[in-house]
């Protein structure tokens, strides 16, 4: 059988996927003393260095650079023009800081490692076998353990006349080199709120069409103080608003809603939610179970088929980089130390980052409410607006809500303000550690800083019972046995 391949290689650990999970267990367990085989079949780094987390923010960089470059009346700062938005030479910065991250991510380094790295396309041949197509023939590659690590893709609403229409996902978005007269964006989650700010201050006109709720996993308060941001900013949001066909019209693309209004955009971007890539990975052969969410897997990410692993967006569960990443570490130390190392999900945070940018960390309030009841938790808020350096900075929309129980245990926290995506590391922590609430309450913050508003959130959980009459009438009681002078 070994004749039908161009070679065969026998190895520790085989990966499939050169994504931001795979590349972790890739350097983590070939340097820890792990054989290495690694399958790519696109680009090194995955969505995320080439077409997700690095170029999205590297644009949304550009886009709040002009915004900034409009001056401060209110701070005595103005100019005389507006500012000047070359939007080639804004996608030319997308593409530089990719290429600057590019070599941590490369072949050449893995293989530098001693990772072996093989370019093709990958499926199971059998429970214990995979075939990597390459260019020089197929590899057959046997292992002690696989790890599945192929991320997602865009998912494509099925909307008539959509396949027969050009558009955008966040694969193709940053190619676009001319800015968009108007770009309709379908979808209202975290890609398609941060591509309509980012687009909207490099001087497009943007409009965003959303089914269902915008931001919907977000806390919907904090979601609708954003949205309403960013409509001044000049964001058209159509909510609740189903498309019924999508049209080419010449050099314009027509969006008909089902109420009957349509919409002429010159640019069409889809940002409507991802699937797991499992296509051509002929899971069946290897008796690995999945869904149209991903691969099923245990809390130790193991598949049906205990020697696989499937890690990140193809895992099914949340779809974030840093998880993918968290993921991985749970992999090696059951892989390589055969510890039961099993997921704690109990803090996973996100960011929206858009500006200010949106964080939430833990249990959102409805889950909460759903597992322990509304009267058995306590829900407090401190807003920007009593934030003295978001006061200097005239920034003072947005507050930090933290959800706890009514001992104080901290369940969730959600915060709305230019560096969210900073400060919801403090709360992601708190909850791991099983912290009370007063351990943020006596913790020293800097003054002035945003992550002071964190530490007044957790001291006006104390509010009502430190005012309390009951508390004053102790504190005149002690002080009855002190002397004035």
């Amino acid at each position: 059988m070994t004749s039908t391949f161009s070679s065969v290689i026998s190895t520790d650990i085989c990966i499939i996927g050169g994504g931001s999970g795979g590349l972790s267990i890739a350097a983590g367990a070939v340097q820890m003393g792990a054989e290495v085989t690694l399958i790519e079949k696109a680009e090194m780094g995955g969505d995320c260095l080439n077409t997700g987390c690095i170029p999205s923010k590297a644009l949304l960089a550009a886009a709040k650079a002009a915004y900034t470059a409009n001056g401060q009346p209110a701070m005595g700062v103005s100019v005389s023009s507006p500012p000047q938005i070359d939007f080639a030479a804004a996608k030319d910065h997308v593409d530089e800081v990719i290429a600057g991250i590019a070599p941590h991510d490369s072949i050449s380094r893995f293989e530098g490692l001693g990772v072996r790295v093989l370019t093709g396309a990958a499926r199971f041949a059998g429970p214990a076998a995979v075939i990597a197509e390459t260019e020089t023939g197929p590899v057959k590659i046997t292992a002690r353990y696989f790890v599945i690590a192929t991320g997602s893709e865009p998912w494509i609403p099925p909307i008539a006349g959509l396949s027969d229409t050009p558009f955008y996902t966040n694969e193709t978005i940053f190619s676009l080199r001319d800015a968009a007269e108007h770009l309709v964006i379908i979808g209202g989650g975290p890609i398609g709120i941060e591509m309509a700010q980012a687009h909207i201050r490099l001087g497009c006109r943007v409009s965003v069409i959303e089914p269902f709720a915008l931001l919907a996993r977000d806390d919907p308060e904090l979601s609708r103080t954003l949205i309403t941001m960013l409509e001044a900013e000049g964001i058209t949001f159509h909510r609740d608003a189903h498309i019924k066909t999508v049209t080419q019209a010449g050099s314009s693309i027509h969006v008909m809603l089902e109420t009957g209004q349509t919409l002429e955009a010159s640019h069409l971007l889809v940002a409507a939610g991802r699937r797991a890539n499992i296509a051509g990975l002929a899971l069946e052969k290897a008796r690995i179970t999945a869904s149209v969410r991903g691969i099923t897997t245990d809390e130790r990410l193991r598949t049906s088929n205990r020697r696989v692993f499937a890690i990140g967006d193809v895992a099914g569960r949340h779809q974030f980089t840093h998880i993918a990443g968290y993921h991985a570490s749970i992999v090696i130390r059951n892989m390589l130390f055969k510890l039961p190392a099993k997921l704690d999900n109990r803090a996973v945070p996100w960011v929206t980052y858009t500006d200010p940018e949106l964080a939430h960390t833990g249990m959102s309030k409805a889950d909460a409410e759903a597992q322990y009841g509304a009267p058995a938790l306590k829900i407090t808020d401190w807003p920007f607006s009593e934030n003295d350096r978001a006061r200097a900075e005239r920034k003072t929309s947005g507050m930090v809500r933290v959800i706890t129980d009514k001992r104080g245990r901290i369940l969730g926290a959600s915060i709305l303000a230019p560096h969210a995506g900073e400060m919801i590391h403090s709360w992601t922590l708190a909850i791991n550690a099983g912290l009370n609430i007063s351990a943020m309450a006596n913790a020293i913050a800097p003054y002035p800083s945003w992550s002071e508003a964190s530490k007044r959130a957790a001291g006006a959980w104390f509010t009502e019972t430190l005012f309390a009459e009951r508390t004053k009438k102790l504190v005149r009681f002690l002080l009855m046995f002190q002397k004035r002078g």
